[in-house]
């Protein structure tokens, strides 16, 4: 008789530890100094310091597009800007998702792919957020990536039941719920249009996955034509 010793519960994939490990380590060095653990009494301002040093700031990217100028300490922003976030709280939240979402995706999807999926809506959210807004805060913090993580979800899903003849539209109901959600809170307690960029890094997880899932685009489209 054969003995197995695999585990009932799939790992998260290293990708994923390896971006959520970053996150908590900026806001670990974050919390640390703000009670004055390290780096001395400066380090009460290092989270400031970060979202003005690494956010993205939509009037900065507007500046450069239109004098066609791009620095290097602007540009790598629009990457960066995940990794800051405003508070414990948001950062908590982000992780969550990351674990979460990245965890199914990165089940199916290559780590390649999921870097992609990652970056790539995190590049789209802040595009969109400067491009069709003028707003004069900052971006921070991962949302724009890993709701990019649900659009890839959400594309498992709609292929999934594309491929067991279930209503595809059913696989859209999670973001339904946390866009929903947004709107409520919102209209609650205020809110900035950082949803803008949350509902473009959806848009984009789920348009990048046609290419980096596995299989890509003929994949679906065989599915597709066996229903």
């Amino acid at each position: 008789m054969s003995h197995h010793n695999e585990s009932p519960v799939n790992p998260i994939p290293p990708v994923v530890l390896a971006l959520a490990a970053v996150i908590f380590g900026v806001e670990l060095v974050f919390q640390l100094g703000s009670r004055g653990l390290v780096g001395g009494p400066e380090a009460v301002g290092w989270r400031l310091g970060a979202v003005t040093k690494y956010s993205f700031v939509g009037d900065v990217f507007d500046q450069m597009l239109a004098q066609n100028v791009w620095p290097l300490r602007h540009v790598m922003r629009i990457v960066t800007y995940p990794f800051v976030h405003g508070s414990f709280s948001h950062v908590l939240f982000v992780l969550v998702f990351l674990l979460a979402l990245g965890k199914m995706v990165g089940e199916v999807f290559s780590p390649v792919a999921v870097l992609v999926v990652f970056f790539g809506s995190a590049i789209v959210g802040a595009l969109v957020y400067a491009l069709v807004l003028d707003s004069p805060y900052p971006l921070i913090g991962g949302y724009p990536a890993v709701y990019g993580l649900i659009g890839a979800f959400t594309f498992l899903l709609w292929v999934k039941l594309a491929q067991t003849g279930g209503p595809q539209s059913r696989a859209f109901t999670l973001i339904g719920f946390l866009m929903g959600i947004q709107l409520v809170f919102g209209l609650l307690f205020g809110g900035g249009q950082d949803w803008v960029a949350d509902l473009a890094g959806f848009v984009a997880g789920f348009g990048l996955s046609f290419l980096v899932s596995p299989g890509g685009w003929a994949r679906v489209v065989d599915r597709l034509r066996q229903r």
